[in-house]
């Protein structure tokens, strides 16, 4: 199965990680591997991790004859165990959510718009979408729908998904057609768009494998390494914004002290005030970058 997926904000995301030769950086989320290439161009050494075993061939046919790439399998929540030999590095990326052939390939079950088993595994593991509307009573299929889509007609969505138990892609856009009143579909996405977003994020453990990697960032990286975190949902970014900001820390000690007494300051710098954006001409070249944010911190200390 191919794997081609257009690199979000690339040159932004290799400027202020500063590969360099010597230098070593694990891309937590190896993907199509085009980080990992224009990495690797600028001589760092990159581990490559992914949960996806199509990515992880794809990118090692793609990146495996480069003596400074290798690639491991597992979650990005997972790098204090996957890269245990080569930790503390120089820098640490992760590009979040689905990629383009994971929601294009209507076998892995993500797409409302094409046919497919309810799966949305991004790895072999773990339950099927199908199984998790299955095995989860409704009002706790209604508040993963509504905390993790923000999707307002959750109740109504989860009754009647726990009626229909599908087992298709289609026919669970289908369900959530008739679960919600056709004045209230949204004007410029899908009106399944947000469940499957939800069932996808649930699925995958993936805000939990979140919380995981931002609680080990001070142990993966040395001194003067950098981490990368590039996020698609406000949920998410909201994570990365706020566990960047702890790591930072801020003084609390009175004016004309000398030096910080109160311990405020953490080991880290944020490098990037406010989330970067995809430019306007990527946008335009790929539309899935508009929501794209790339937040960046370096350990000081």
């Amino acid at each position: 199965m191919a794997f081609s997926h257009q690199t979000v904000l690339l040159e932004e995301t290799v400027e202020l990680l500063q590969p360099g030769a010597g230098k070593v950086i694990v891309d937590g989320t190896l993907g199509g591997g085009g980080h990992a290439e224009a990495l690797l161009a600028r001589g760092a050494t990159v581990i490559g991790v992914d949960r996806d075993p199509v990515a992880l061939a794809a990118a090692t046919s793609r990146l495996g004859g480069n003596p400074l790439f290798q690639a491991r399998a597992g979650t990005f929540g997972e790098l204090p165990r996957v890269a245990a030999d080569v930790l503390p590095v120089e820098g640490v990326l992760v590009d979040l959510g689905v990629s383009s052939p994971q929601l294009d390939v209507a076998e892995r079950g993500f797409s409302f718009n094409k046919d497919g088993p309810l799966d949305m595994r991004m790895g072999p593991e773990g339950r099927t979408a199908a199984e998790l509307i299955a095995e989860e009573d409704e009002r706790e299929l209604a508040r993963i729908i509504y905390e993790l889509g923000e999707e307002s007609f959750s109740r109504p969505i989860a009754r009647e998904l726990k009626r229909a138990l599908p087992t298709r892609t289609l026919e669970a856009a289908e369900v959530v057609k008739r679960a919600v009143p056709r004045k209230a579909w949204p004007k410029k996405i899908h009106v399944a768009t947000k469940t499957f977003q939800a069932l996808r994020m649930a699925v995958n453990r993936e805000l939990e494998e979140l919380d995981s990697l931002l609680m080990a960032l001070p142990q993966l990286l040395k001194v003067g390494g950098r981490a990368a975190v590039i996020s698609f949902h406000s949920l998410e970014d909201r994570k990365v914004k706020e566990a960047f900001r702890t790591l930072v820390g801020v003084c609390r000690c009175p004016p004309g002290l000398p030096v910080c007494a109160c311990g405020g300051p953490g080991d880290f710098a944020l490098l990037t005030k406010k989330a970067v954006s995809a430019s306007e001409g990527e946008v335009e070249a790929n539309p899935r970058s508009r929501s794209a944010h790339l937040r960046v911190v370096e350990k000081i200390r």
